[in-house]
């Protein structure tokens, strides 16, 4: 990004901050407001410890000038008796508090990820081209921890402390309204510099938050690829660039406490400077004999509740403006909006499903890389049962075309159908679930085999796993595994060879049962013997069903009805593999060069 471009980033974030206020948070309110019991549960005890507190000085100011003397002391036993009362009121009042704001907070949160998942899932690749994986899953983690902080902590104290300010503040104006007075023309000069101080706060604490983004995103990719890392001896290389990242979070969160140490000082210096210049006040008016000891004393304690709580929501208001970054970067997420959806009105997928798909002048680019275009043009129809190999150097527009009957993007011009529906005028689910994919790079989950095959049909049952996973010829491999089909994989399986974990994609390929199946590359990680094992079932599975395969073995080509050849993503060729290779074009030298043509032909 050109310098001039930051700069104009920077000076419209600053302009951003200036504007904003609580008003991110106000978004989240739906999330609460589902819990009015709890919610109302917690205001009757807050509103119950801030009166218990509100009643200690009236009574400390009775015994001062009621109750030392001889004839008063039964008087003290009730006054000690009755403050004993009150501490109870108290404690049951604020543990009550302390376990509803913290259920409030947990459950945010809770709600809140799922939400946030669930919405996730929904976006399109395009999404994922643009925003770094690092960085959703930081927000989906620290900021949704740092949104159930700031309900669960400081918003109960924020409340709690402004419920006890006002009520000390209205205690002090019963008590002396001379003092009060200088107390409330001293509270303009403590307001405006906490709150000017606040704002940039606000913006270190974003700061901060956006490089703590950046090193788990940078950790998060390395440690995805940590074979990778490990094989080209790239550790120290990638250590010293975590540092990097982590040290400029360091800085960041340095700059914010910083400020918000600053922040907290000030607001002490000033509230404290103000309460002992008017105490002073009244001293010298208990002295001319203008007020009596016990009100000074009372005035004085609930100055000094005033001055604490002041000094509480001085120090909480960083957690909330730290909050309020967070809810913007969540709000960010939570607002992004998918160009691939569902159109409220979809047009209904003929049954029983047929397994016919039509591209018609299609033409797209990819929305990271528009300069080049991945389909040019393309036309081409595949009736039901037919399979269709497509072949191409790498680049030529294979894969794309999977992703566009998959709908994962759509097309810049001409449409793409699927029994004679037009793939945007579909419901996105009904028309995913009419196909099955089995991709090159096999994407496996650290949960069970089972679990990792059901992933194609969710509610099959135990039998239904065992006789896919038979059909892929992984059945052998799995129950040698210590707890068969309940071996918890590692991450991503990397426990399994590259063959088998191949043979498991296939297997929940096998079970989703759809109409349409989408090869690519689906036997390229085994070997010889097993790729000759795994096409004998893929060629049953295939039977009855549309498939398309991409394919690099000619094994593979010469099994389809019909070949498709791509270069620079326009269809050059077609026809069957006979056909094509006494044509001598574009397939014939790509069967020379990656097809071993002497030993099939």
């Amino acid at each position: 990004m050109p310098a001039s471009d930051a700069l104009e980033d920077v000076k419209r974030e600053e302009a951003a901050a200036r504007r904003r206020s609580l008003r991110p948070l106000v978004v989240f309110w739906p999330y609460l407001a589902r819990y009015r019991a709890m919610l109302a549960v917690t205001l009757v005890a807050l509103l119950m410890a801030a009166g218990a507190t509100l009643a200690v000085p009236m009574a400390v100011r009775r015994m001062i000038d009621l109750g030392f003397s001889a004839e008063n002391a039964a008087f003290i036993d009730q006054y000690f008796a009755m403050m004993l009362a009150v501490g109870l009121v108290l404690a049951v009042s604020s543990a009550a508090r302390f376990y509803c704001v913290n259920w409030l907070g947990e459950r945010l949160v809770a709600d809140l990820r799922r939400d946030v998942f669930a919405h996730l899932t929904r976006l399109s690749p395009a999404f994922f081209e643009k925003t770094h994986s690092g960085e959703v899953m930081s927000r989906l983690t620290a900021d949704t921890t740092q949104m159930k902080t700031a309900v669960g902590v400081a918003a109960s104290q924020t409340l709690r402390n402004f419920v006890l300010m006002v009520g000390a503040v209205a205690m002090m104006i019963i008590t002396s309204a001379k003092l009060s007075a200088l107390v409330l023309v001293a509270i303009p000069v403590i307001v405006l510099p906490l709150v000017a101080y606040g704002r940039s706060v606000r913006q270190l604490s974003r700061r901060a938050q956006d490089t703590l983004a950046d090193a788990s995103a940078y950790a998060a990719e390395n440690l995805a690829a940590v074979r990778t890392m490990q094989a080209f001896t790239h550790e120290r290389s990638a250590v010293g660039r975590f540092t990097g990242a982590v040290e400029r979070s360091f800085d960041a969160a340095r700059e914010r406490m910083r400020a918000r140490a600053g922040l907290t000082a000030l607001a002490i210096f000033l509230v404290f400077g103000s309460i002992i210049g008017i105490l002073w006040y009244g001293a010298q008016e208990v002295l001319a004999g203008t007020m009596s000891g016990g009100r000074l004393g009372q005035f004085v304690l609930y100055a000094a509740l005033a001055a604490a709580a002041m000094g509480e929501l001085s120090q909480v208001w960083g957690e909330i403006q730290q909050a309020v970054g967070a809810a913007e970067r969540l709000s960010e997420l939570l607002n992004a909006r998918s160009a691939i959806a569902s159109p409220e009105k979809p047009k209904a997928l003929p049954k029983p499903a047929e397994g016919r798909i039509a591209f018609e002048n299609v033409s797209f680019s990819y929305p990271s890389r528009t300069d080049v275009i991945a389909l040019d043009g393309i036309s081409f129809k595949v009736e039901p049962g037919e399979t269709l190999a497509i072949v191409g150097p790498s680049g030529s527009g294979k894969s794309t075309i999977f992703s566009l009957l998959l709908r994962f993007y759509d097309p810049d011009a001409g449409e793409v159908r699927v029994d004679g529906v037009p793939a945007n005028e579909a419901d996105l689910d009904e028309l995913r679930c009419r196909m099955a994919l089995v991709p090159q790079e096999t994407a496996l989950f650290a949960e069970t085999v089972a679990g990792n095959i059901r992933y194609g049909a969710p509610g099959a049952s135990e039998e239904a796993v065992r006789e896919a996973s038979r059909a892929a010829l992984a059945d052998t491999f799995v129950s040698d595994l210590p707890q068969g089909y309940d071996t918890e994989l590692g991450e991503r399986g990397a426990t399994l060879s590259g063959g088998q974990r191949q043979r498991l994609a296939i297997a929940r390929a096998v079970l989703r049962n759809a109409p349409i199946l989408l090869l690519d590359e689906a036997t390229s990680a085994l070997d010889t013997e097993s790729e000759k094992l795994v096409q004998a079932a893929l060629d049953h599975v295939m039977e009855g069903r549309t498939t398309l395969v991409i394919a690099h073995r000619l094994s593979t080509v010469l099994r389809a009805d019909r070949i498709l050849v791509l270069s620079g993503g326009r269809i050059v060729e077609q026809g069957t593999h006979r056909s094509l290779m006494e044509k001598g074009g574009v397939y014939a030298r790509l069967a020379e060069l990656q097809f071993d043509v002497s030993a099939e032909v």
